[in-house]
């Protein structure tokens, strides 16, 4: 009888003295589950019991009593008809539900969006996550397996590529831009989790509690190019920049000579501004003897501007392109002074039209 009792399990529990065990199956060595037998489940534990593959009775923390009534699942499973009246063999698997907090994830390899300023763009992401096990049945089938103790390092490594799916996935869907990803790290995280939650609680039985961005990279190109915008940003108004500059030229020209090299410089640097930001001049300036250059923004052999009194000659509605050859500029000059509003100008569809009346207001102005 004591060589029957020590094949028996009276007392069945498990004490977690490690912080990295998601799952633990119970070592029986070949050792039969005896009725009766208490089943001790701690907080922040779950007991999944399992028979020849299938899953039976899930058990949460208290202290239990494995007979008939309180194992159902089990007892259909092993279908004895007169229930637990003997000894039965059954794994019995040990769930951690506690929050495991400060995981790192990572792109590997850059993925691919399609951004609205620059459109399709190879980005790299990094950050950490906290989350817990909420469906034991569906963790132990899909992640775990079979694995008799199933450790955060394993985990790691088999979700790693899963959850750069899931994040790509996600950022695809929230449509959110690569500018705002660089400055809204914290944000970004709190709104992707209703994204990326259903996803993993219906595929691994595992939820987010909370998924945080800690850097996003860009391509060095699309960096050049976010440093070239901020730069234009910073120098603000054109001409005034140019005039600091000619300022600050003669400050350090010293001889009469170069000051006045460097003013007219600064001053036909200072007229083509002013022409590409809409100051267009209103009379053709007749070059003198001596082969002089054109004045700036009129072609060589352009016909002459027209002035204010000769678009009376001119359509009702003009496009750009009408509006420069009628002023003898080019279509450049003519875009820059509709862009800062010197010349009212309808935008329909990707193109713009001019009224007669508008065009008389410029010239007058």
């Amino acid at each position: 009888m004591d060589f029957i009792k020590g094949q028996l399990l009276e007392i069945i529990q498990w004490d977690d003295d490690s912080r990295d065990t998601l799952s633990y199956r119970y070592p029986d060595e070949d050792k039969e589950i005896k009725r009766g037998a208490q089943l001790i489940v701690r907080e922040s534990q779950v007991v999944q019991f399992m028979y020849l593959g299938q899953f039976g009775d899930t058990f949460g923390p208290g202290k239990h009593t494995l007979v008939t009534d309180n194992i159902p699942v089990l007892s259909t499973l092993k279908g004895w008809k007169y229930g637990f009246e003997s000894p039965f063999k059954a794994d019995v698997y040990f769930v951690t539900t506690r929050l495991f907090t400060g995981n790192k994830w990572g792109t590997s390899n850059p993925i691919m969006m399609r951004d609205q300023d620059f459109g399709i763009v190879r980005v790299r992401a990094f950050g950490t996550y906290d989350f817990k096990i909420v469906e034991p049945k569906l963790f132990l089938k899909e992640v775990a397996g079979t694995d008799e103790h199933f450790r955060l390092d394993e985990f790691a490594d088999t979700m790693r590529s899963r959850l750069v799916s899931v994040f790509s996935d996600a950022l695809a869907t929230a449509r959110i831009p690569v500018l705002d990803v660089a400055t809204r790290y914290m944000d970004l995280g709190e709104a992707l989790l209703p994204i990326i939650n259903p996803i993993l609680t219906s595929k691994y039985g595992i939820e987010m509690k909370s998924f945080v961005l800690e850097n996003v990279s860009v391509p060095p190109e699309v960096e050049a190019a976010i440093d070239k915008r901020s730069s234009m940003a910073a120098v603000g108004n054109l001409n005034d920049y140019v005039k600091f500059q000619m300022a600050q030229g003669m400050e350090k020209g010293g001889g009469s000579g170069g000051m006045a090299a460097e003013m007219a410089v600064g001053m036909a640097m200072a007229q083509q501004m002013m022409q590409q930001q809409g100051g267009l001049l209103g009379s053709q300036a007749t070059p003198p003897a001596g082969g002089t250059p054109p004045v700036l923004g009129t072609a060589a052999g352009a016909p002459p501007p027209m002035t204010a009194g000769a678009a009376g000659a001119l359509p009702e509605l003009m496009s750009p392109a009408d509006v420069a050859k009628a002023l003898g500029v080019t279509e450049a000059d003519v875009m820059s002074s509709i862009t800062d509003g010197s010349l009212k100008a309808k935008k329909i569809g990707a193109a713009y039209r001019i009224t007669r009346v508008a065009l008389d207001e410029f010239l007058k102005s």
